[in-house]
């Protein structure tokens, strides 16, 4: 069926924000049966416009999963950055749309490409906005390296450095050696036939059949492949207190991409938090009480208005 994109506006209306009016709109950007619900914020028109990719899970506009991430981090981002004179965009990933659920079976990765390549299209030829600036966060990272055709400039954020079966394995040999292992003859069998005939009891919640369309496309894209591709100026961020992705990952597209900036941030961790004492690092995905990262903005103003 041919894909169809819908555009509705919902809610035009302003706010005061210090000296600053803050336009904020309401907008549906349909892909097929899938509505992506997003705020539109801006200050004044002839502005960089920035537009969020989000990580894995359930994350909602404001940076939120259900009832139990509460961190808050895209609102606050959304907040510093429109002080800043620049617009921004985030929606509702498809994952989080109770409105979705129906219509995600068999989903794989690119399918997160496609909703993101929507969210430009309907932004690209806007004349309120001078440009458009993807910043993928975590699993974000590589979704906007593929749809960044029509964007003018790229940032990662906490973006891994390695194929996601890699860094599964990895992680899960962290924890276990031999459930390790398995892992890797499960992705292994996984790229070669699609399949995987005889489960790891310990490993069914990751290699579930319903989850292997979605990994199988993932695990084939390689970021520090992906990013070699990309010919707009290139930001490439990391938290030192980040306990998803590490400062190497960051690295590692850097060295694949020698002509990006990249930009160490310390004590921000993955939800783009401050964090003095790693006791709080967690407790920051919790609660919206965390300040999101000063060097964070500062960085990415800099880097949008260069």
């Amino acid at each position: 069926m041919k894909t169809k994109s819908l555009y509705l506006f919902l809610l035009i209306f302003s706010v005061s924000h210090g000296q600053s009016k803050i336009t904020s709109e309401e907008i549906l950007i349909q892909n097929d049966s899938i509505e992506l619900p997003g705020t539109l914020t801006f200050t004044n028109t002839k502005t960089p416009l920035v537009i969020w990719v989000h990580g894995s899970g359930n994350v909602d506009r404001n940076g939120n999963q259900s009832a139990i991430v509460k961190a808050n981090y895209i609102k606050q981002f959304r907040d510093e950055i429109n002080k800043n004179n620049i617009a921004f965009f985030s929606f509702d990933k498809r994952t989080s749309n109770p409105k979705n659920f129906k219509f995600l079976k068999g989903i794989v990765f690119t399918d997160f490409e496609e909703d993101v390549e929507k969210v430009i299209t309907h932004f690209k030829d806007d004349k309120r906005f001078s440009e458009i600036i993807l910043v993928g966060h975590s699993q974000g990272s590589l979704i906007a390296m593929l749809a960044s055709k029509n964007a003018t400039k790229y940032i990662s954020i906490s973006g891994p450095g390695e194929s996601i079966d890699k860094t599964m394995v990895k992680q899960i040999t962290a924890q276990n050696a031999l459930l390790g292992e398995s892992a890797a003859a499960h992705f292994k069998e996984l790229k070669e036939t699609g399949s995987i005939k005889n489960i790891n009891p310990f490993l069914f919640s990751i290699f579930s059949k319903a989850n292997l369309p979605f990994l199988k496309s993932w695990a084939n894209y390689n970021p520090t492949e992906e990013i070699k591709k990309l010919t707009i100026p290139v930001l490439i961020i990391n938290g030192t207190k980040d306990l998803q992705v590490k400062v190497e990952d960051a690295t590692a597209l850097h060295h694949a991409k020698p002509s990006s900036e990249l930009v160490l941030i310390k004590n921000m961790n993955h939800v783009l938090k401050n964090i003095e004492k790693d006791a709080d690092n967690m407790k920051s995905y919790y609660t919206a009480d965390f300040p999101i990262s000063k060097k964070l903005i500062t960085t990415i103003v800099a880097f949008i208005k260069k």
